[in-house]
């Protein structure tokens, strides 16, 4: 097998996993998977992330407390959401959704199901780990832009290692519960956060996974 067989196996067995089994991933697998990750490429060498990563102890207090602002305060995220998705790239988002509510059972209409689906963002889908990831303010959507690299990369290391993960940017929408929780510093947007752990493969959530455009639908090439 070539390099690039197994990089496109790690690409392709890569998902969002929403249902983790409680065993935690051993701290020296945790190091392996972000001193993959952190060969991720970055303008001009910057490496602006910085992620901070807990225990299964450290999980279940950020857990509560990020389930209890969801509950009763408004969003206030540090990198503004998309103003829309027009287009394919609507379509694309309301077709993973609603993969998600027939792989649960969620029913069309039945909108007090599908916020109690949302609502597993903020309990973490219960992985005994999050990792929170985050790029100072001063290098805007470029540092927003590297770090992305490094959320890949992080999820592909910990496949690679047989450990599932999802990228929540549903978690950062309470940037203060994680600043508060971590001491994280407010010079630093905190743009997403990774859950990750052992997959619960009976959990009808992680049935399904979800397609990609065609080559032709996003490449265009000049000879």
């Amino acid at each position: 097998m070539t390099d690039f067989d197994v990089l496109t196996h790690l690409l392709e067995a890569r998902y969002s996993c929403r249902a983790f089994r409680p065993d935690p991933v051993p701290r020296a697998d945790v190091e392996k998977i972000v001193a993959a990750a952190r060969h991720a490429p970055s303008w001009c060498n910057a490496q602006p992330w910085q992620v901070t990563v807990t225990g299964p102890e450290a999980t279940e207090r950020f857990r509560v407390a990020l389930r209890r602002a969801a509950e009763n305060s408004s969003a206030t995220p540090d990198l503004a959401w998309p103003e829309t998705y027009p287009g394919v790239y609507g379509d694309r988002r309301r077709t993973c959704g609603w993969q998600l509510y027939e792989a649960v059972g969620v029913k069309k209409g039945d909108r007090a199901a599908s916020a109690a689906q949302m609502m597993r963002n903020f309990d973490l889908f219960d992985a005994p780990h999050v990792a929170l990831v985050s790029s100072p303010r001063a290098l805007g959507g470029y540092g927003a832009m590297d770090t992305g690299g490094f959320v890949t990369a992080f999820t592909l290391a910990a496949r690679a290692l047989g450990v599932d993960s999802i990228a929540q940017a549903a978690v950062a929408s309470y940037p203060d519960v994680a600043r508060e929780c971590f001491e994280i510093d407010a010079d630093r947007m905190i743009l997403c956060a990774i859950s990750f752990g052992y997959a619960d493969l009976d959990h009808p959530a992680n049935s399904f996974r979800t397609a990609r455009a065609e080559v032709a639908d996003i490449m265009e090439w000049h000879p």
